[in-house]
């Protein structure tokens, strides 16, 4: 039977549960137990897949195609296992269960209630997640923080799962601030009293309150804070702030986090092994020299719209023993005029994934410039239809051309060299209706796709609806224009590149997604390594 550890945040949110939860996670799988990992959003939303990155951030897909919170991102790159759809769910998606259900009579007249049939649905998908992984020890984030009210259901069925699992079964990380305030010089345990208080109302008493600071927590503070939590002082953790989220699992290891969790838990504390997670660090201490990459994009005023691709393109500078320094480039600002000025300094340029047209001719410009002055180009998903439509425009003479996602504002006549795909045009919803998750590819052999993965059959996860329109492929292909890699049906163009160039790879699928620390994904890697060469040169 899986033991389960339940994290919970207060005061305020963007805490750090998620890089909490996935460094326990860490310790634990160092120690030899199966560990996965659970994130349950308390908005009505289905999921995050309709939801602008300025409200929520990237949009995280999993290899079964669950479009999930970004979260996912952070348990995947810290325990190294691939996560599913059983590993997010959100109240919209319960309510919609029920909802179908009730519509079908499967209550048989009965009153549909957030208790029992909320709280039921909720622990359902909990044990869903043990009974499919097939995990030691499930760990499961609850979004938001306690005390907003669309998160109570997800509270109260924790609360009475414990109840159901017996002692020793179930665990509760409770998550909090503890702020320093400048004009009394010293940390304030008040609003973590009050959370906890808040938390303890609703039946829950937290086994461990890791507490989050801008500065030291002292003994002291620790102590009072265990005495009016009625925890003990060694379960009182401090998580200041890091130089980097990966310094986080040896910081609470070294305070025995694990250990005590695993003996609440009755289990043996296995002999732990983390000298790879401590290689990556020493690696990336030891970084000399630094890099500098632009990326192009649209929601540049929230860097976490493009997290995974600044977790991946760290992890391929420490293999390459350089910093890698992203600069986020507004697509809508930047233009042919002014792309010397904007990108000349760049070592790099990368245009990642993203929908509608606005920025879109910015990430043509980028495309362009990296294409004619030689500077290394990786282009993902909408990055690879940027730059074929901008090799159409500029080396096929195909005036215009662009995607037909922006048909409506296209003159009569536009060559729509990326077009919808067949088994999209009956579409109507928007969720969950795209190409998703992991699909295979063939790697065309003397290419640059082929250099960096060195495998002739890869797997990317996908997440969009158009591709490169195959009336144009011939024209484009006989400009020079390489397809290096293809749906095994050689259907779908998945990768091209750009010819008689140092490196100039686009692909339609997200390869920053399958990236970990230790393990930087070899498509990245090789742009980076191409990037440090330009440096040089």
């Amino acid at each position: 039977m899986a033991k389960h550890i339940f994290v919970t945040g207060g005061v305020v949110s963007s805490l750090g549960k998620g890089i909490t939860a996935a460094s326990l996670g860490q310790l634990l799988k160092a120690r030899g137990y199966h560990v996965t990992m659970q994130k349950m959003d308390p908005y009505l939303n289905v999921d995050p897949g309709t939801m602008s990155p300025f409200q929520h951030g990237e949009v995280f897909v999993t290899e079964d195609g669950h479009e999930g919170d970004l979260d996912l991102g952070h348990y995947e790159r810290f325990i190294d296992e691939n996560l599913s759809r059983e590993s997010n769910f959100t109240q919209g998606s319960i309510y919609q269960t029920l909802i179908a259900r009730e519509r079908r009579g499967d209550f048989l007249g009965g009153t549909v209630q957030v208790i029992p049939h909320v709280t039921e649905a909720i622990k359902e998908r909990i044990r869903r997640a043990a009974e499919q992984s097939g995990a030691d020890i499930v760990i499961s984030e609850i979004g938001g923080t306690v005390g907003d009210i669309e998160g109570l259901p997800f509270i109260e069925a924790a609360r009475q799962f414990k109840k159901e699992m017996g002692p020793g079964n179930v665990l509760f990380v409770h998550v909090t601030l503890v702020p320093y305030i400048a004009a009394a010089h010293e940390v304030k345990t008040k609003p973590t009293q009050h959370s906890v208080k808040e938390l303890r109302s609703l039946g829950v008493q937290p086994d461990f309150i890791v507490c989050r600071s801008d500065h030291a927590i002292e003994d002291g503070v620790r102590e009072k804070i265990a005495l009016f939590c009625d925890v003990d002082a060694d379960d009182v953790l401090a998580c200041p702030d890091a130089p980097s989220i990966y310094e986080v699992p040896l910081s609470l290891y070294e305070q025995g986090f694990d250990i005590s969790a695993l003996a609440k838990m009755g289990l043996a504390p296995r002999k732990i092994k983390l000298a790879p997670w401590r290689a990556f660090l020493k690696a990336k201490d030891a970084c000399a020299g630094e890099l500098d990459i632009a990326v192009v994009g649209k929601y540049v005023s929230l860097p976490d719209a493009y997290l995974s691709v600044h977790e991946a393109l760290e992890h391929a500078g420490i293999a390459c023993g350089r910093k890698v320094n992203v600069h986020l480039v507004d697509g809508e600002e930047l233009t042919d005029a002014n792309a010397e000025g904007v990108l000349g300094a760049m070592d790099g340029i990368l245009v990642p994934g993203g929908f509608g047209q606005r920025a879109f001719e910015g990430k043509i410009a980028a495309a362009r410039y990296a294409r004619e002055r030689g500077v290394p180009f990786l282009g993902i998903c909408l990055g690879l239809q940027a730059a074929v439509c901008e090799f159409a425009r500029n080396v096929c003479g195909l005036t215009g051309a662009t995607s037909a996602e922006f048909a409506d504002s296209a003159p009569e006549g536009t060559p729509f060299v990326v077009d919808l795909m067949p088994e999209q045009e009956d579409v109507e919803d928007k969720g969950g209706t795209m190409r998703l998750g992991a699909y295979p590819c063939k790697v065309v052999s003397g290419t640059r796709a082929e250099a960096a993965y060195g495998e002739p059959i890869i797997y990317e996860r996908h997440r969009h609806r158009y591709e490169v329109n195959n009336a144009y492929r011939d024209r484009l292909t006989e400009a020079g224009l390489v397809v290096s890699g293809l749906s095994p049906d050689d259907r779908l163009v998945e990768m091209v590149e750009a010819p008689d160039h140092p490196f100039y790879v686009a692909s339609q699928a997200h390869p920053e997604f399958k990236s970990r620390p230790g393990k930087p994904h070899p498509l990245f890697k090789a742009f980076v390594e191409a990037a440090n060469t330009h440096k040089e040169n």
